[in-house]
């Protein structure tokens, strides 16, 4: 079939994570590290790869020399997000997401920063290193009795909305790019189009951003939109940065109208003098949605999956 470049040691540790290699792949071998910060070390089978298993955090830095690689036909991402990787892919070759892979552990962490903000963990956990502060108490606020909107409902948007079903909350909005009229018989909910979402924000308490960045969906999120958000509204973003407008986002927070907790912000880094850091009520996290140890046998899965569906001439999942 051709040969596949794969993010581990050698062929004993692929069989592990993937199970037998079909029959007709031969493989290549690297590691994270091998296109990490430092100078790339390049597997020497450069011009025979055909199917390539992006490193996981350094897509963008393996695809550098893809001109160079006259045999590609399959780019398999590990992330969710691709935007990034679109410019630096060949002409004739197929990209693959990582889509499936982070749903489980991006959805944990939405709920984890909604409830790490409402119920001033974060504040607590701040407090303890001040001895004068270890027991000083605020009244919070609960996830229940909020009316939720998830926007971008897809993979992730799913997982967040399953994960919320046990909080009591008073509600749960859905809102894609396409509207979905839903279906009583088979439980399939009623999705809003992003036309709606104008009307829509004046009842939202907490809004979870899962939307890809795309030209529509790039500062959806404005000062306009933030405004139509009620007092106290909580905006958990673990999609882009650049879906929120960070300006806006910082002026409302500022003033106490609203609150944020981020995996995700514009600038990335934040660099470490941004106002973000230090203004109440938000909670930051360094871009970790996807990192847990879900990550790992759910990449697993894709990559051997794909390597099957490749050898047998069978369509690949997640093709762009």
């Amino acid at each position: 079939m051709g040969l596949a470049w794969l993010p581990y040691a050698d062929r004993e540790e692929a069989e592990a994570h993937l199970g037998p290699i079909p029959d007709g792949v031969d493989l290549d071998f690297f590691s994270e590290d091998d296109f990490g910060d430092a100078e790339i070390r390049w597997p020497a089978t450069l011009a025979e790869v055909e199917f390539l298993v992006l490193p996981y955090l350094s897509g963008a830095r393996a695809l550098s020399r893809a001109a160079e690689m006259p045999r590609l036909r399959v780019v398999q991402s590990l992330m969710a997000g691709y935007e990034h990787l679109l410019p630096l892919i060949p002409e004739g070759v197929t990209l693959c997401t990582g889509a499936g892979i982070h749903d489980t552990a991006t959805a944990e962490l939405a709920v984890g920063l909604a409830l790490a903000n409402l119920r001033s963990i974060d504040v607590y956990a701040r407090n303890s290193a001040d001895p004068a502060l270890r027991w000083h108490r605020t009244f919070s606020r609960s996830l229940a009795d909020r009316r939720a909107l998830i926007l971008g409902y897809g993979r992730i948007g799913h997982a967040i909305r399953r994960r919320l079903e046990g909080f009591e909350t008073a509600g749960i909005t859905l809102v894609a790019r396409r509207e979905r009229t839903g279906d009583l018989a088979t439980g399939e909910p009623y999705v809003h189009p992003f036309d709606h979402l104008p009307a829509l924000l004046p009842s939202t308490d907490v809004l979870f951003v899962i939307a890809p960045l795309t030209d529509r969906t790039e500062d959806l999120l404005d000062a306009e939109a933030l405004a139509l958000l009620p007092d106290g509204a909580l905006i958990v973003n673990v999609a882009r940065g650049r879906v929120v407008n960070t300006d806006a986002l910082l002026a409302e927070c500022a003033s106490g109208r609203l609150r944020a907790a981020l995996d995700v912000t514009e600038p990335e880094p934040l660099p470490v003098d941004h106002p973000l850091w230090t203004t109440p009520g938000v909670t930051i996290t360094p871009h970790v949605g996807g990192w847990s140890d879900a990550f790992r046998p759910r990449a697993d899965a894709l990559i051997g999956a794909q390597l099957r569906r490749w050898a047998a001439g069978e369509p690949l999942r997640n093709a762009l």
